[in-house]
């Protein structure tokens, strides 16, 4: 199941990679993008060819399987290339210098050849074997890999750890550190197999195929920078969602507050019977205005004297300071409401009126009205404190 789960992670991937490429090509150079696509391409196509089912499309036969092989650790390398050239093709623009480090990749891959088939691998069952006298090509093959790694991933991980540190906190800073996710994930996908190179010094023998670990490194390295890449593209998306969300739990929140005006001040609903029919969005604004009128239709009910009394019965109940003033207000509330229920009125209104009818930020208002709403829950013991005096 979790190999599958890594097949799945790497088809994301393609996904990812082409909707990137589709995404930005209107504000990165097309050759900037086809790097980053070309490292997507060949990491999870390294997988694929790499796999059970690919073996056995490919055919029985020590060639195809060396075909196979050689093509998984070529398709690594030119993964971690495109990785680089796209990296140094983002941060330095047209002035980058792409030719050292691709003369650099492409001599890697042919000495990688040069030594894989001057090793002569031979399959029996599920291992590779090699001759004593070709041990020395097969070593010279896994040294050279993880040597190239080791340079071409180090630089990678440098850049994306400093580029994310000096980011503003948003999409872009998120997105760099998803990146080094990946290419930490990359790097220990790539050094996963030193314990075969000692076993292959060891016994002249290695794993033919690729093992389960390797298998979910690898997915977690396509996913993570499949979607630090293409972060710009579906953040919005999941903001909006998030943002819905919280408004719903908020919009949940405030609602014992919100009925105990609508009980009191029936006037205050807007649209009886169809809250959340313009969305939880718009339904929490909605049913912030009703309170804030609510609470305006109550103004001469509310005792101007009441706060501070409010004030010390809650500290000697041992009400925490941080929701003292959110305990004070759901008090001052009851009380108001009560009097508006018996008739009771006062001549001035409480001097928290004046910011009371300020315009304020929604969401802000919200977290204020379910703190509130939170201390309406304690709001009977309180308030026979205040009237014991």
């Amino acid at each position: 199941m979790t190999e599958t789960l890594a097949y799945y992670l790497c088809l994301a991937g393609f996904a990812g990679f082409g909707y990137k490429l589709i995404e930005a090509r209107r504000s990165q150079p097309a050759r900037t993008m086809w790097f980053l696509a070309g490292f997507g391409i060949c990491i999870a196509a390294g997988i694929v060819v790499l796999t059970p089912a690919m073996s056995a499309l490919a055919g029985p036969g020590p060639v195809a399987e060396w075909v196979l092989s050689l093509a998984g650790d070529e398709l690594k390398l030119g993964a971690i290339g495109f990785a680089v050239a796209f990296t140094q093709s983002v941060w330095r623009g047209e002035g980058a210098r792409l030719a050292p480090h691709a003369l650099f990749t492409g001599a890697t891959m042919v000495l990688l050849a040069v030594f894989f088939v001057l090793s002569e691998p031979r399959r029996v069952g599920d291992e590779t074997v090699f001759s004593d006298a070709a041990l020395p090509y097969a070593l010279a093959d896994k040294l050279v890999f993880l040597f190239y790694s080791l340079i071409s991933l180090g630089l990678l991980f440098a850049v994306f750890v400093r580029s994310a540190w000096q980011a503003e906190p948003g999409p872009l800073r998120a997105g760099l550190w998803l990146l080094v996710v990946g290419v930490g994930a990359a790097t220990a996908w790539t050094f996963w197999d030193v314990d075969d190179v000692v076993r292959l010094a060891r016994t002249a023998r290695i794993g033919a195929r690729e093992d389960l670990p390797s298998s979910v490194l690898a997915a977690v390295t396509v996913g993570c920078v499949a979607a630090g890449a293409t972060l710009s593209a579906w953040s919005p998306a999941v903001a909006s969602l998030i943002g819905r969300v919280r408004a719903y739990r908020a919009y949940r929140r405030i609602e014992p507050l919100w009925t105990a005006l609508r009980t009191a001040v029936p006037g205050i609903a807007l649209d009886p019977g169809r809250e959340l029919a313009g969305g939880a969005e718009f339904a929490l604004y909605r049913r912030v205005i009703e309170i804030r009128d609510g609470h305006l239709a109550l103004r001469a009910h509310f005792d101007p004297d009441l706060p501070p009394r409010a004030e010390a019965a809650a500290r000697r109940a041992g009400v925490p300071e941080a929701h003292l003033a959110a305990t004070v207000e759901a008090v001052t509330l009851a009380a108001a409401i009560e009097a508006g229920r018996t008739g009771r009125r006062f001549e001035r209104a409480p001097e928290r009126e004046a910011e009371q009818d300020k315009d304020a930020d929604v969401t802000a208002e919200a977290a204020w009205l379910v703190e509130v709403s939170r201390a309406w829950r304690h709001r009977d013991a309180l308030v026979e404190r205040v009237q014991a005096g």
